[in-house]
């Protein structure tokens, strides 16, 4: 048996991807929840899951729904800083909203579990989660500010376009990506695919290529 720390003892030798015990445990509950369910994954499993005991578990999640949120947040809190960035960038509209729904995309597609499953749960619309609710809508007003600048862009040069009513066909596109993966299809590109027809959903119709490349250069840039 080795250790992690005084007082809390490791059952096992490490089983799970991780620097730390806390993202361990958060791999273990977002296997366990995406393909058991969340309602029958007690605290117990996902500490024999880890190799530790269920007393250090709780050394860094209080309860079961404390390890929810932090993986619910994985979904929502980097897209929105990497959106608040691009927003004040120069980049035209379309590129911008390319630029996001890329990135929101591959989080989507390429994380080790679908956890964009866990969002129909019903335990989501306890006041526990009202936090999260607030950010994922704070993330929907934000792709909608987006696909705003491009209608009003396609308005402006008189192009013909969807309504305004259809400002959130670039995040329920994002959010097929769930239902793809869970259903074991796409493509490895599906997330550039998926920007793709966000943008041509709205009726955008200028140089792909010119707004793909100013869209990679986006996400290339760091803080």
């Amino acid at each position: 048996m080795t250790t992690q720390g005084a007082g809390r003892p490791r059952l096992t030798d490490r089983k799970r991807p991780g620097e730390t015990a806390r993202e361990e445990i958060l791999d273990a509950a977002a296997e366990l929840f995406t393909t058991r369910g969340y309602a029958s994954t007690s605290t117990r499993k996902i500490a024999d899951a880890v190799g530790i005991r269920q007393a250090t578990l709780y050394h860094y999640f209080k309860t079961k729904d404390d390890i929810l949120d932090a993986l619910l947040s994985t979904t929502v809190t980097p897209t929105l800083e990497v959106a608040r960035r691009i927003l004040d960038s120069d980049a035209t509209p379309a590129a911008r909203l390319h630029a996001v729904v890329t990135f929101d995309g591959v989080q989507l597609w390429t994380g080790r579990w679908n956890i964009g499953v866990l969002y129909l749960l019903p335990e989501l619309r306890t006041e526990r989660f009202l936090p999260f609710v607030r950010a994922r809508e704070t993330l929907r007003a934000t792709y909608r500010e987006l696909a705003a600048a491009v209608l009003a862009e396609l308005a402006a040069a008189g192009t013909q376009h969807l309504p305004d009513s259809e400002e959130d066909i670039p995040l329920r596109l994002v959010e097929t990506l769930v239902n793809l993966r869970w259903d074991g299809i796409g493509r490895e590109d599906e997330p550039q695919r998926t920007a793709d027809a966000a943008i041509r959903a709205l009726g955008w119709t200028g140089d792909w290529e010119a707004m793909r490349s100013q869209s990679s250069a986006l996400l290339a840039q760091k803080e």
